[in-house]
């Protein structure tokens, strides 16, 4: 069996040192396996599998208490399916409102992008249009800030 160290494993999944050990401690991962004469992790490839998905979910902004459930549904398998499935569609969903509001961002710094640009290129008429503009989405600004 093929195993890592530390640097290894932070090399492929991109979490920290700290970030492994913690994973280890609180439960998500592990007990990892030690070298015998140094008392360094090795990570076994199941290991680094499984960090690989918590690194993902990490960055779709899941939590801990989510991940665990995550980890423990992958550990029974397709009986977990419906509830795996669940899990994941209740954070798709979180990440939907996520850009819709990102959206409504996006389209404000945009407008009032142009509203400047008008100003500076001296034309009144795009000034006034782009302002009309930024005025007509204050009220989805306001919904998204929320």
């Amino acid at each position: 069996m093929s195993t890592t160290t530390i640097q290894g494993a932070t090399a492929r999944t991109g979490l920290s040192g700290p970030t492994l050990r913690y994973y280890e401690e609180v439960g998500l991962v592990g007990p990892i396996d030690r070298d015998p004469d140094s008392g360094h992790r090795r990570y076994g490839e199941q290991d680094l599998d499984a960090l690989q998905a918590l690194a993902c979910l990490r960055a779709m902004g899941v939590g801990i208490e989510d991940m665990r459930t995550y980890q423990a549904n992958r550990r029974r398998g397709n009986v977990a399916a419906a509830e795996q499935r669940d899990l994941l569609l209740r954070h798709a969903e979180r990440v939907t409102q996520e850009i819709a509001t990102l959206r409504v961002h996006l389209d404000y710094l945009q407008a009032k992008a142009a509203l400047w640009d008008a100003r500076d290129a001296g034309d009144p008429v795009a000034e006034a249009e782009a302002h009309l503009r930024v005025d007509a989405m204050l009220p989805a600004l306001e919904a998204a800030t929320r």
